[in-house]
């Protein structure tokens, strides 16, 4: 498998792997004394958020369950179904992509991510409360109860069920196969180093189904992408992993962000490397004109600045470059959009 051997080539002492099979008191210590780690550094929870001041009390829970106050999951979803509505619709003559489908995708990502979230949450209740950082969680504490979380639950699937029955019957299909990735992919951190793997199988479906809906079938240029997506979410996450390590440690997870240790950079400039070179490959078999390479270079640079800055024991660091890909992903659509 291409990422094995990436990570063979990165990380050819295997550091990081004997670190975690080290004793949990062990190995928590070691990272905890590592330079400039500061635990209480850089979580994307905040208490302070606008949406949650702004909605009435009996609401909080669930939007903190949804995650809504931090979109940047609604984004990293979306733009993969952005990116692929926008090319199969000029690769079949559009100037642009239906509005009303880039909406459908919009609210959908916005379920979607919340429905993962509180599978994610139901799955790591007692994980979850072990760990200081996530134990006010709204399962994990408590404040929504399981019975009632599977309820909500219930119901973002239904509005998710109601966004996916607006397109044809292969993206229908596409999109109800998609539920059995995103019910796995919580388990994937107790038995492989490579979960970040098995979130890039699961975010980027939607380039395939983005596709169908326009097209009523997936063609070559939608498998491209999705491959795409999935290195880039195999970078990404690996660097937002970075972040969680000590937590993960404390609790024996396992993520690709352990196992590469300080070997994260190489390995992620590969698999940026691969994402580029592949969104570069859907774009030409979509027909895209020369602005969208162009706008794609401008993305390889910012993703070059990702990694060339990154700290990955600097949670700030890490934080900041992860949330920065939805910025590279904005620069794509632009360059699909108007390409």
């Amino acid at each position: 498998m291409i990422i094995d051997l990436l990570s063979r080539w990165v990380n050819r002492d295997d550091n990081a792997i004997r670190d975690f099979h080290l004793a949990p008191a062990v190995r928590y210590k070691r990272v905890m004394m590592r330079p400039g780690f500061n635990p209480d550094q850089a979580t994307d929870i905040r208490g302070d958020s606008w949406m949650l001041r702004l909605t009435p009390r009996p609401w909080r829970p669930y939007l903190r369950l949804l995650r809504a106050d931090r979109p940047i999951g609604t984004w990293l979803l979306l733009l993969p179904c952005l990116w692929s509505v926008t090319m199969a619709a000029k690769a079949s003559g559009a100037d642009m992509p239906p509005a009303a489908f880039v909406a459908l995708f919009a609210l959908g990502a916005f379920v979607m991510r919340g429905a993962g979230c509180v599978i994610n949450d139901l799955w790591d209740r007692d994980i979850d409360g072990q760990v200081a950082r996530t134990a006010q969680r709204p399962i994990a504490s408590g404040e929504v109860p399981v019975r009632v979380a599977i309820w909500f639950l219930g119901a973002l699937l239904l509005v998710g069920l109601g966004v996916l029955v607006q397109f044809n019957a292969t993206a229908i299909t596409l999109g109800i196969t998609s539920l059995a990735l995103v019910v796995v992919y919580p388990l994937m951190k107790r038995i492989t180093y490579w979960p970040q793997a098995f979130l890039g199988l699961t975010f980027n479906w939607g380039a395939l189904l983005a596709w169908a809906s326009i097209t009523g079938e997936v063609e070559t240029p939608a498998v491209v992408m999705y491959v795409a997506g999935f290195f880039w979410t195999l970078g990404y996450d690996t660097v937002y992993g970075h972040q969680d390590k000590a937590d993960d440690i404390l609790v024996g997870v396992k993520s690709s962000s352990i196992k590469l240790g300080r070997h994260t950079r190489p390995f992620v400039y590969c698999v940026y490397a691969l994402t580029v070179l592949l969104l570069a490959i859907a774009g030409a078999l979509s027909g895209l004109g020369w602005f969208y390479f162009v706008m794609l270079a401008c993305g390889a640079m910012q993703m070059a600045w990702q990694v060339s800055t990154l700290k990955i024991d600097v949670p700030d660091n890490c934080l900041a470059r992860f949330k920065s890909n939805r910025d590279f992903g904005l620069i794509v659509f632009l360059g699909a959009l108007l390409g």
